[in-house]
């Protein structure tokens, strides 16, 4: 792509850079890996480069690598050429901290404050990483992978098969999504398979619910107190009090026109 001779020259000195296209056919973005001490130089450098000229300022989030790190990406674009650009740095996961680059872009304020608070990552020299998505007193990092999901703790998926699982099945043992703790690690688990009911208990051991009462074949379950009696063979219910417009001629037992024949004979 033209202009990445000017990114590369901003993060050559301290560490390999790397170009690549994205995936994404007519939507792919060329990606510049840069090392993580030329962040900074790297989004002046795509920004002041006369060929790049990246004015605008997508986006930036992070990819949670697990043993490797953690992917800081911006996504960057030209106003005057119609392109975009893609920086990427790694981080190592005890020191996953950048140099911020809100004063480059201001538009990147808010999109380091939700990756600070989504995956704990730093931005040195942004003076105002307050939470913008989550309450004061929310504890952790949601989007890291070790998260835990708390609902799928509480609850056991409710599929047959965690997704992903082949239909075919196999012999390999069933791996954890990230984030689901294996039973017993992590606040309540759900009650063993074969035990009565559905029921959940803390780790530890609280009874599961009670079974429901086998249900015996032809018999039909008793109606709850309250609900309409039951009707008698060839008993006609009463009609409610008050008569509906236009219903008193059938009422009474009378044809229409019937009262006008009577009257023309007398």
């Amino acid at each position: 792509m033209r202009g990445e001779a000017g990114v590369d020259g901003a993060a050559g000195e301290a560490g390999a850079v790397t170009a690549t296209v994205s995936g994404g056919q007519a939507y792919a973005r060329a990606t510049v890996d840069v090392p993580v001490a030329r962040w900074r130089d790297a989004v002046r450098a795509a920004r002041d480069d006369t060929e790049l000229a990246c004015d605008f300022f997508d986006w930036l989030s992070a990819v949670d690598e697990l043993d490797s790190g953690f992917d800081i990406v911006a996504h960057l674009w030209s106003t005057r050429h119609r392109h975009g650009l893609l920086l990427r740095t790694r981080v190592p996961r005890d020191r996953a901290e950048v140099p911020s680059v809100v004063d480059l872009y201001p538009g990147a304020a808010w999109h380091e404050r939700e990756t600070y608070e989504m995956f704990g990552i730093g931005f040195t020299g942004h003076d105002s990483l307050r939470p913008l998505l989550l309450p004061p007193e929310f504890e952790g990092n949601p989007l890291r992978k070790e998260f835990v999901l708390a609902s799928r703790v509480a609850k056991p998926w409710p599929g047959a098969k965690e997704p992903g699982e082949s239909e075919a099945g196999g012999g390999r043992r069933p791996i954890r999504p990230p984030g689901v703790p294996a039973p017993g690690e992590w606040g309540t688990v759900p009650t063993p398979a074969g035990a009565a009911g559905a029921g959940e208990g803390p780790r530890g051991g609280a009874p599961a619910r009670p079974a429901r009462p086998p249900r015996v074949p032809g018999e039909r379950p008793a109606r709850p107190s309250g609900e309409r009696p039951p009707r008698v063979p060839g008993e006609r219910p009463v009609r409610p009090s008050g008569k509906q417009p236009g219903s008193s001629a059938a009422d009474a037992g009378e044809q229409p026109g019937a009262a006008a024949a009577d009257g023309g004979t007398s």
